[in-house]
C-alpha cells in the first residue's frame, strides 16, 4: 500500500511539473512578454524569430495576398539578431525589446535604411543619423527590420504612395489599411513584426491602428521626441507605438519617451516621464472608473455603431461608470479647422525647409523646390498615372511662400491662445463630470476600398473627431473592440488629459484583458514553425 501511494504521488508530481513546464508559443498572438519567455526557456532566439517574420514577409508582402507594406528591408537583420543572441548569452538582456524586430514608418530616420516619406522625390535618401526614438529602440536591443509605406509625406489616408504604391489591409485585401501610417498598421496586422512606429498629425497613427486590429498610442505632445522625423505640422505631430497588445504599447513607450534637445517640446515632459509604463497595467482598473462616452460622430455605419455599443456594455460589465453622453463644446469643434489652417500654413513650409536643408545634394533642398520637382515629375507621367499622383503636392503649392510668420500675432494667437482654448474646453468635460477618460469609437467608417478614390482634399470636413487629440496635444489610446461581418477590425479610443498615459494604459489594458478582441488576419495565415509547445 505504501509503495502504491508513493508511486501515485510521484506520477501526480510529474504531471504537475509537466503542466507547469508546458507553454505554447503562437506567433500571431505573441507579445514581447511571450517572446522573452520563449527566449528564456531556450525554445526560441532572436535569429529564429527574425527568420519567422522574414518568411512571412516573403510569403505575404510581395507574394500571396500582396500586402505591400514594406519599402525596404534591413539586409543585416539576421546578423543583428545573431549579435543580440550572443550578447544575451554573455551579458544578459537589455530590455523586453532585446532581440525583438520592429518596423518603422518611412518618415523616421534610421541609419542603413532609406528615409523617403513615401515620395519618389526622396527615393535613395539615406540618413546619416538615427531619429531619437530609433536610437532609443536600438539601445534597448530592438532589431530594426525595415521601413514601411505611408502616404507621401504622411498626407494620404488610403495607404498609397508615389514610391511604394498601394498597401492592402491584411484582414480584407479588398480594403486599404488607412493612413498615413498604413504600412505600419498592415505590417503588424499581418504579424510581419510585433511592433511598429507610426506618426500622427490628425489621426494618421490611430486610424490604421484601428482598421488593422491593433493597440496603439498617440502620446501627449512633448512626451516623445520628433527629432529625426520628416515633419508635417510640428504643433500637432506625434510619434507613437503600434502593437498587438496594450502591454507592448506600454513597453515601447517607456523606452521611447524622454527629453531630446533637438525637440524643444519634450522639455514639457520633465518629471512626467516613466521608464516603465507596464507597472501601471491593471486588470481591475475599470472598476469604479468614470468614463465619458463621446457620441459626436456616429450613424455612418450600423455595424461599427453596434460594435461600439457592445464595447460600452463590456466597459459597464468590467465596473466602469459611464457618463453617457458627453459632448465636445461647440467652440472646440468649430474652431479646430481654422486654427489648424493658420498654424500649418506657417509651420509646414518652414519645417520642410529645415528638414530638406539637411539632405545631401540631388534631393529637394526646400519646400518650394519640392513642389517644383513634383510638378515636373507629374508632367512626365501617363494620363492614368498622373490621375493617381498624390494630391498633396497640389495642396503644398498653395502654401509656397508660407503663411504668417511665427513672429506675427496671427500665428502666435492661434498657437498660444487658440490651442489653450481648445485644451481648456476639453478639460472642462473632465472637470464637470469628474472623468478619468473619454471613450469614443476610433473610426465611424470603414477604410476605403482599394482603387476607390475618396481621398478628401486636405482641410476638408471629415467624419472624425480624432484631430481633437492633436490640437489639444492630449494622449489617445486605441484598443481593438471587434470586427465587421467582412472581417474589418473596429476599435475604441481612450482619450485623457496631458500626460495621463498611465491611466489610459491601465484602462485600455483592463478592457483588453476582459474582452480579448485581438483579430487575426485570415488572408495571412500561420506558416510552418510559427506555433509550437515547449
Amino acid at each position: 500500500m505504501h509503495l502504491v501511494i508513493v508511486r501515485a504521488a510521484f506520477v501526480a508530481a510529474l504531471a504537475v511539473t509537466s503542466a507547469v513546464r508546458a507553454a505554447t508559443f503562437e506567433l500571431a498572438r505573441a507579445d514581447t512578454a511571450g517572446i522573452q519567455a520563449a527566449f528564456d526557456a531556450g525554445a526560441l532566439d532572436a535569429e529564429r524569430l527574425t527568420a519567422l517574420y522574414l518568411a512571412r514577409i516573403a510569403a505575404y508582402d510581395r507574394a500571396g495576398p500582396t500586402i505591400n507594406a514594406f519599402i525596404a528591408l534591413n539586409a543585416d537583420a539576421l546578423a543583428d539578431a545573431r549579435a543580440l543572441d550572443e550578447e544575451r548569452r554573455t551579458r544578459g538582456r537589455r530590455s523586453l525589446l532585446h532581440g525583438v524586430p520592429v518596423v518603422l514608418k518611412d518618415n523616421i530616420d534610421s541609419v542603413g535604411l532609406p528615409c523617403t516619406g513615401g515620395s519618389v522625390l526622396l527615393a535613395g535618401n539615406r540618413p546619416a543619423r538615427d531619429a531619437f526614438v530609433v536610437a532609443r529602440l536600438r539601445a534597448a536591443g530592438a532589431i530594426i527590420l525595415g521601413k514601411v509605406n505611408l502616404g507621401d509625406f504622411a498626407s494620404d489616408a488610403t495607404g498609397r504612395s508615389s514610391l511604394g504604391g498601394q498597401t492592402r489591409n491584411p484582414h480584407n485585401v479588398a480594403y486599404t489599411p488607412a493612413g498615413s501610417s498604413g504600412g505600419s498598421g498592415a505590417a503588424v496586422g499581418a504579424w510581419f513584426a510585433p511592433l511598429a512606429l507610426g506618426t500622427d498629425t490628425g489621426g494618421s497613427l490611430r486610424s490604421p491602428t484601428s482598421v488593422n486590429g491593433l493597440a496603439g498610442l498617440k502620446p501627449t505632445h512633448g512626451l516623445v521626441s520628433r527629432g529625426g522625423v520628416i515633419p508635417t505640422c510640428l504643433c500637432f505631430d506625434a510619434v507613437g507605438p503600434m502593437a498587438r497588445s496594450v502591454h507592448d504599447v506600454a513597453v515601447a513607450l517607456g523606452l521611447m519617451a524622454g527629453r531630446d534637445d533637438a525637440d524643444p517640446a519634450t522639455a514639457a515632459s520633465a518629471g512626467l516621464v516613466h521608464r516603465d509604463y507596464t507597472r501601471f497595467l491593471d486588470r481591475q482598473a475599470l472598476r469604479g472608473a468614470r468614463i465619458g462616452v463621446l457620441r459626436d460622430v456616429r450613424g455612418f455605419d450600423a455595424e461599427i455603431d453596434a460594435v461600439f455599443e457592445a464595447a460600452l456594455e463590456d466597459l459597464r460589465r468590467a465596473g466602469a461608470v459611464l457618463v453617457d453622453p458627453v459632448n465636445y463644446p461647440a467652440h472646440v469643434l468649430g474652431a479646430r479647422a481654422g486654427l489648424v489652417k493658420v498654424i500649418c500654413d506657417t509651420e509646414v513650409p518652414e519645417e520642410f525647409d529645415r528638414y530638406f536643408g539637411t539632405l545631401p545634394g540631388g534631393f529637394p533642398r526646400s519646400f518650394a523646390e519640392l513642389v517644383e520637382r513634383a510638378d515636373a515629375h507629374r508632367a512626365t507621367l501617363s494620363t492614368d498615372a498622373r490621375a493617381l499622383f498624390p494630391r498633396v503636392y497640389e495642396h503644398y503649392r498653395t502654401r509656397v511662400g508660407g503663411g504668417p510668420a511665427r513672429s506675427t500675432l496671427t500665428y502666435r494667437s492661434a498657437r498660444d491662445d487658440g490651442l489653450a482654448m481648445m485644451r481648456a474646453g476639453v478639460l472642462g468635460l473632465y472637470e464637470r463630470h469628474r472623468l478619468d477618460a473619454i471613450v469614443t469609437c476610433t473610426r465611424a467608417t470603414r477604410p476605403d476600398r482599394v482603387g476607390q478614390d475618396t481621398r478628401p482634399t486636405p482641410g476638408a470636413p471629415t467624419t472624425s473627431v480624432r484631430d481633437v487629440a492633436n490640437v489639444t496635444g492630449f494622449p489617445d489610446l486605441i484598443v481593438p473592440a471587434g470586427t465587421t461581418a467582412d472581417g474589418l477590425p473596429v476599435s475604441i479610443s481612450f482619450l485623457g488629459p496631458a500626460f495621463s498615459e498611465p491611466t489610459l494604459l491601465a484602462l485600455g489594458y483592463a478592457y483588453e484583458q476582459a474582452t480579448r478582441r485581438l483579430p487575426i488576419a485570415a488572408p495571412t495565415p500561420p506558416l510552418s514553425g510559427e506555433n509550437f509547445t515547449y
